[in-house]
């Protein structure tokens, strides 16, 4: 996955800028030496979108502040599972008043390169490859299914975490086992399949259906504890339905940056740079983003 250009990323004084990914901004403290295990990282969301591959302009308003406090939400509804972030902040750089919203302060972790996936429904890559070959990532599904429809049960389709400049890829389980070991393989998919039917039945109470999502786990290097990072259940990890749209026929009525996603489709055929997004497409974004931190989160 290509980074973008820093120049993009807000100076936090007492913390240097690391990396800038598609959204996020990474720092660590100032006075962290070269190669040394940083103390913690500051994770900064932007409002930066990105689709196809490309990052977009304009960006989505307030898009940091809502994926952030929605990771937040999430953690705290998950809190037996341990995750990164870091509670204590004595002796870490203060964060700046105008990043609080937008950011968190996370152990640094040893991340295991695989993105664990699990899809509740059939939908997007998945659909398509499901007419092909009646299979998702190599699991067979029954015949006769149709865009949208709920999987039997939910399914573990775990990504490789590509070098960067590369795409990920999807993968095995056994693939998995290879990279990483029989015991871990095996705690991130039930890790990931529990916190998927967990985070479900919480969404689902609220009249949000959550088709699919992507989960990042890492070991804590000083107690060994697996431990879920990265951002978690937001609008651009997970794909989010509205239940009642849904019961009524429109089954993608969706809480993320689809709109985005249907609108390059019909404008760009994805030669050259992407276009700028129109302002109502912007807009009309930004409004469901809120809308689902408002529905879960009330």
């Amino acid at each position: 996955m290509a980074s973008v250009s820093s120049a993009s990323a807000p100076v936090a004084p007492g913390w240097r800028h690391v990396y800038s990914g598609k959204v996020r901004d990474l720092y660590v403290p100032a006075d962290t030496a070269q190669d040394a295990r940083p103390a913690a990282l500051l994770v900064v969301a932007s409002d930066r979108v990105s689709a196809f591959d490309h990052v977009l302009e304009p960006g989505i308003h307030g898009k940091g502040e809502l994926l952030t406090e929605l990771s937040r939400w999430w953690f705290h509804q998950l809190r037996t599972v341990p995750n990164h972030l870091v509670a204590v902040r004595e002796g870490l750089p203060p964060v700046p008043a105008e990043l609080e919203a937008r950011s968190m302060v996370v152990k640094s972790l040893e991340m295991f390169p695989v993105e664990c996936v699990v899809r509740g429904y059939l939908s997007g890559s998945g659909w398509k490859e499901y007419q092909a070959s009646e299979s998702v990532c190599g699991i067979a599904l029954p015949a006769g299914l149709h865009d949208g429809d709920r999987l039997p049960q939910p399914i573990y389709t775990p990504a490789y975490k590509a070098p960067l400049g590369e795409h990920d890829e999807n993968i095995s389980f056994e693939r998995t086992v290879e990279l990483i070991g029989l015991s871990d393989a095996t705690a991130l998919r039930e890790l990931s399949l529990e916190i998927y039917e967990r985070a479900s039945a919480i969404a689902e109470a609220r009249g949000v259906i959550l088709a699919d999502t992507k989960f990042e786990f890492g070991r804590d290097p000083e107690t060994g504890a697996i431990t879920l990072a990265d951002e978690v259940l937001t609008s651009d990890s997970s794909r989010y339905w509205d239940a009642a749209a849904y019961d009524s026929g429109e089954r993608t009525a969706s809480f993320d940056k689809q709109i985005v996603r249907n609108w390059l489709a019909a404008n760009w055929d994805q030669v050259g740079p992407p276009p700028t997004l129109p302002q109502e497409i912007v807009e009309r974004t930004a409004a469901r983003y809120a809308e689902l931190l408002q529905r879960l989160t009330a």
